[in-house]
């Protein structure tokens, strides 16, 4: 089952100068390598794989990469995405960094399937400094209530938001690598998804590991891929 969580927050935190965007904008990762870096690929530059997309000012960290599902080609372990067939996750590091120099307010929204707690911090300053703007916590719902898409084991998706006063620049997302991926990230808003006309919570699958493979490793069945 597909469940939205909207959290507002009223904080008494001050905003740093500078325009927002004017509208929402909506990254749903399509057109990025399957297991690329993001990189540059909505800045202006490209992936790791050399594709480019719109240039929404947005640049990732390196460790911050793309997936394309299974039934698509790729080697991602989910199903029933928001906007098929390519979502986000990372493998190394302890979180995945996200910039938008330009700044962006109202809210901030995704859609998410993980295996296990993971957190989002929204902050005022580029490279998750500054002020801490907003929270969002994620729990472990990989596979509840799945059906539909029989192939991959992440397969529930909750699309979560959260609104907040002053400019965000950056976002946090933090927990263990290999176990969260992301679809369907919003700025200005607090639902997921085109403004006007929303992405359609998906009906949930079945799951394990988001990537593939990961050899030498127990957990095995609980993992993205490598």
């Amino acid at each position: 089952m597909n469940r939205v969580k909207t959290v507002f927050l009223a904080a008494g935190l001050c905003s740093m100068g500078g325009a927002a965007m004017a509208a929402p904008i909506v990254l749903d990762f399509e057109g990025i390598g399957n297991q690329a870096s993001i990189q540059d690929f909505y800045n202006g530059g490209t992936d790791s794989a050399g594709n480019s997309g719109t240039d929404y000012g947005v640049e990732f960290s390196g460790n911050t990469l793309g997936i394309v599902d299974q039934d698509a080609g790729g080697n991602g372990n989910f199903a029933n995405e928001p906007s098929p067939d390519t979502i986000m996750f990372w493998l190394s590091g302890g979180s995945s960094v996200m910039n938008l120099a330009a700044g962006f307010d109202t809210g901030f929204s995704f859609f998410y399937t993980s295996s296990t707690a993971a957190s989002i911090g929204i902050y005022s300053g580029l490279d998750a400094t500054g002020d801490l703007l907003a929270t969002l916590n994620l729990t472990a719902q990989f596979s509840d209530n799945c059906s539909g898409d029989p192939t991959g084991q992440f397969c529930n998706w909750d699309a979560i938001g959260v609104g907040f006063n002053g400019l965000a620049r950056s976002i946090d997302f933090s927990g263990t690598a290999n176990q969260t991926g992301y679809d369907d990230i919003t700025f200005g808003s607090v639902t997921p998804g085109t403004p006007g006309t929303p992405n359609p919570v998906p009906e949930p699958g079945t799951l394990a590991m988001l990537g593939l493979g990961l050899a030498g490793l127990g957990f095995r069945r609980r993992i993205l891929k490598r």
